[in-house]
């Protein structure tokens, strides 16, 4: 949990980062005037990502984030995030004959807690010192993890062994000094019904994507239902078609909220920018192109009787490229083509498929189950692969409508580690099996040991030297037996 809690922090303060140099990336300033936007976002108060408490960063520091994320390409936010030390996560390695009493201590008290068979391995280093020096308490219970010696519950012993609303503010217009600096999103609910493949009518939904500044339209498509999957589906064909926008304005709807297109923005280095409550003013050029579809295409289409959603996508992925932009729209007398070609534009080269696939997923941690080395996913339980295995929990990515693609990232770098596949019941049951860890001792061992513990052994030596009886009396049970001398 604390790894969770780290690559957390870490991850809030770059999306902070990324918010205080999003202006200057998505209207860069002309010859001359950075300086001076970047002294006026000095004098900004920003929240604090942890502490919540108000914060201001100097011109130099954000000087240094802004090229930063110039030479990042596609992933800003992971530029800013902070440098991982190049021995984080490494493990200090372990005299062989202290390995070897630690594993023989562990098989005749698996139940004993970290810190007990720490305690134990010191008394007995002390008596051994051909052992060496013990490490601190969390460099043997890391070491112990890794190993796969976890503690394990004490059993008894007829149990087997086993294992605030916001201000009244006047109302303006806005537009976008660069192409690529704001787009436009929104779902419109069609005016007419279509067949579908089950015979049954459904209302089609629109996904509509405009540039802020030209006006174009990047993409549009209809789906029977709001959801994020299709949210995602569409925009990823919006950024394969045109390239990567700097910031994104939309309505709270929940396919906007929802973690996976939250995340996949963030890792593209995009700024979600939601409108405001009540606000749907906000997205008012969005709002007007509605009319327009409805007032043209839909129009045009009046004569089909059985129209399809098929054939409703085909006839608007015409009419967007041959009519709308490139007519002259009344708001910039100019077609949204002609104005999307001049520029200036900000945009950003577009990831791979792949890459675009890999971004739009949630993270999350799962809890690994000892028993088998898998871990549940919607429902699913996945295979850790045995180099894996040994972890409590690991970092998890995936789309909740795509589980092909599940992978384990790294909780501080988001690098992915691993990928997971379904658990196969039929290939495991052909019995072939990996030993768990390369680090776990041999069952002979010339330390392992019956009876008392030596560390309680010592507390007697010890009282047994002082002279002093022991402080108790003999039980009225205890008559006939040997009592012990002072």
């Amino acid at each position: 949990m604390e790894d969770k809690r780290r690559g957390e922090r870490a991850e809030h303060w770059a999306r902070l980062r990324f918010s205080v140099i999003a202006p200057l990336l998505a209207s860069p300033p002309q010859g001359g005037e950075l300086g001076a936007a970047i002294v006026e976002l000095s004098r900004k108060i920003w929240k604090h990502p942890v502490t919540g408490g108000p914060v201001r960063f100097g011109a130099s520091t954000i000087e240094r984030w802004y090229y930063r994320a110039r030479k990042a390409g596609t992933d800003p936010v992971s530029e800013l995030v902070r440098r991982v030390r190049h021995d984080a996560g490494a493990q200090k390695s372990l005299a062989p004959a202290l390995v070897e009493a630690l594993g023989a201590q562990y098989r005749a008290h698996p139940s004993w807690s970290y810190r007990l068979h720490a305690d134990n391995l010191v008394e007995l280093a002390r008596r051994t010192p051909e052992l060496g020096r013990v490490p601190s308490v969390s460099t043997l219970t890391r070491f112990m993890k890794r190993s796969g010696l976890f503690r394990l519950r004490r059993r008894g012993p007829r149990e087997g062994q086993e294992g605030p609303g916001f201000a009244r503010l006047e109302v303006r217009s806005f537009e976008a000094d660069h192409v690529h600096g704001l787009w436009h999103l929104d779902f419109h609910h069609g005016s007419r019904r279509v067949l579908t493949a089950l015979g049954r009518w459904e209302t089609p939904i629109l996904l509509g994507i405009l540039d802020d500044r030209s006006r174009l339209a990047c993409h549009l498509q209809w789906y029977l239902s709001e959801s994020a999957e299709a949210l995602v589906h569409g925009l990823s064909q919006a950024f394969q078609k045109r390239g990567l926008p700097r910031a994104i304005l939309w309505d709270n709807g929940a396919a906007m909220r929802a973690e996976e297109v939250i995340e996949g923005l963030r890792d593209l280095g995009i700024e979600p920018r939601p409108t405001l409550p009540y606000s749907p003013y906000q997205n008012g050029k969005q709002e007007s192109f509605w009319s327009v579809v409805e007032g043209r295409l839909m129009a045009m289409l009046e004569g089909e009787k059985e129209l399809t959603l098929a054939m409703l996508n085909e006839a608007t992925a015409a009419w967007v490229e041959a009519d709308y932009n490139r007519s002259v729209h009344s708001g910039i007398q100019k077609t949204p083509l002609e104005r999307y070609l001049e520029g200036p534009d900000v945009g950003r080269e577009c990831p791979p498929s792949l890459a675009l696939r890999r971004a739009f997923r949630l993270c999350e941690i799962r809890r690994v189950r000892r028993s088998d080395g898998t871990v549940a996913i919607e429902g699913r339980r996945f295979e850790v692969p045995s180099r894996l295995a040994h972890l409590e929990r690991v970092s998890v990515r995936y789309a909740r409508w795509d589980l092909l693609l599940v992978e384990v990232v790294d909780p501080r770098t988001r690098a992915v580690v691993a990928r997971l596949y379904p658990l196969d019941l039929s290939k495991n049951a052909e019995g072939r099996r990996r030993a768990r860890s390369e680090h776990l001792p041999s069952s002979s061992s010339e330390h392992t040991r019956g009876g008392m513990a030596p560390l309680l052994e010592r507390m007697l030596d010890e009282q047994r030297s002082s002279g002093l009886p022991p402080a108790f009396l003999p039980s009225p049970e205890a008559k006939g037996e040997e009592e012990v001398c002072p």
